[in-house]
């Protein structure tokens, strides 16, 4: 459902207020109440053990939302650019509330809460579409890099708020708390995107593809394959950071949790930063490919640190999973400004589901690699995925200072 053209100025020449950054606030709450679930869940482990589970049948569990988005993600997509940003993600986000208060109040057995949940990232992942729809749409060129950047800042954010808030619910309350706290969080931001998002205009930012399928273009295929490497490191470092301090270094487990979430929050600024450079040297891939030089290098440095046990190994570690969740924002970006207003929720929905289907797979991969050879080869392995994805980013097809169509 498109709305009325974007209202720059009135008729008399005054200039109205452009609604742009609220609807960045309201796509990121979307898009943060579906990750305060799909990826906020591992908190819940040690839940789920003491209902009998062992660690890896805990971890099918709180993976299961993040297998269920894989089968939406384009479905969602095709569904925003066909009819519109506000119902795709009220719709998705309201659903998945429904089907996770289904799971908290009817108290179903391990195996079906697994299936409800995978249920609810399948209708969840409606905001991982639509909400990259209403940055393209809704900001010029020049300001889209920060603007994706905020809205991709929302996942280690709320990641960082089902780690803060999900525990002591479990704690009092058990798992059909926590479950009851998702759904209440999915239900209310259904009701606040439903009233208050405002679809962009349809036609802003047609991009190089003018409508007609991007995937005709190979950049769109080279960002997509060097965002699918880049996330080798990233999810490496995510899943395995905080084993290493605990189980090799001896640091405290509270202590590393702690760090930890503050090093989302930090990572999420980082992304912000990011867009902002991005905005400023016109460029997403030139950036994109920058970064992922200097991601390799630390990676590299971390995993030889860890393999003759230095002191600045934890230090290295921290680092390369910063810089490898920061720059996440610039191929998310490009893809939507390739794939022009006509397409992007579909592109979206492709880079999604293929960044997901690598993050799915690595931390099982590489973990087996890490216990059979040690944390410096897994590490360091992460890092030349990173080194690889470079020559893969294509060179810029245009300049983002090009303005978008009003």
């Amino acid at each position: 459902m498109s709305s009325a053209p974007r209202p720059d100025c009135t008729p008399g020449g005054s200039r109205k207020r452009s609604p742009a950054w609220s609807m960045l606030a309201l796509g990121m709450a979307a898009q943060g109440a579906s990750c305060v679930f799909m990826y906020g869940l591992p908190v819940l482990v040690p839940v789920l053990r003491g209902h009998g589970l062992s660690l890896g049948e805990a971890g099918l569990i709180v993976g299961a939302p993040s297998a269920g988005m894989l089968f939406t993600l384009v479905a969602w997509g095709w569904i925003a650019d066909r009819f519109g940003e506000r119902i795709t993600m009220s719709l998705g986000q309201g659903l998945a509330g429904v089907v996770l208060a289904i799971a908290a109040l009817t108290h179903p057995s391990i195996p079906v809460t697994g299936v409800l949940l995978g249920l609810a990232g399948a209708l969840g992942s409606s905001a991982n579409s639509a909400s990259g729809k209403v940055v393209l749409g809704w900001f010029p060129p020049e300001r889209r890099g920060v603007a994706m950047a905020f809205r991709q800042a929302a996942q280690p954010l709320g990641i960082a708020v089902a780690a803060l808030a999900l525990p002591p619910v479990a704690a009092a309350h058990g798992l059909p708390g926590a479950l009851g706290v998702l759904a209440a969080v999915c239900l209310v931001t259904s009701v606040v995107v439903a009233i208050f998002v405002v679809d962009p205009p349809r036609g802003a930012a047609a991009g190089p593809a003018d409508g007609r399928n991007p995937y005709r273009l190979p950049d769109l295929w080279r960002i997509h394959g060097a965002a699918m490497l880049l996330v080798v490191p990233q999810f490496t470092t995510a899943a395995f950071t905080y084993d290493y301090l605990v189980a090799e270094r001896g640091w405290d487990a509270a202590v590393a949790g702690q760090l930890l979430a503050g090093v989302q929050i930090f990572g999420a600024l980082c992304r912000v930063a990011c867009g902002r450079w991005s905005d400023a040297v016109g460029s997403r891939l030139r950036p994109m490919r920058q970064l992922a030089v200097v991601n390799g290098l630390v990676g590299l440095q971390a995993a030889v640190a860890i393999k003759l046990d230095a002191g600045i190994s934890p230090g290295l570690l921290i680092s390369a999973l910063v810089l490898a969740m920061a720059g996440n924002g610039f191929a998310f970006t490009a893809v939507a400004e390739l794939a022009g207003s006509a397409w992007a929720g579909r592109a979206l929905g492709v880079h999604n589901m293929v960044q997901n289907i690598v993050g799915a797979l690595t931390p099982g991969l590489i973990g087996a690699l890490i216990a059979g050879n040690g944390y410096a080869v897994g590490i360091g392995l992460a890092a030349l995925f990173a080194v690889l994805s470079v020559p893969i980013t294509p060179a810029d097809r245009r300049p983002v200072a090009e303005p978008a169509a009003a």
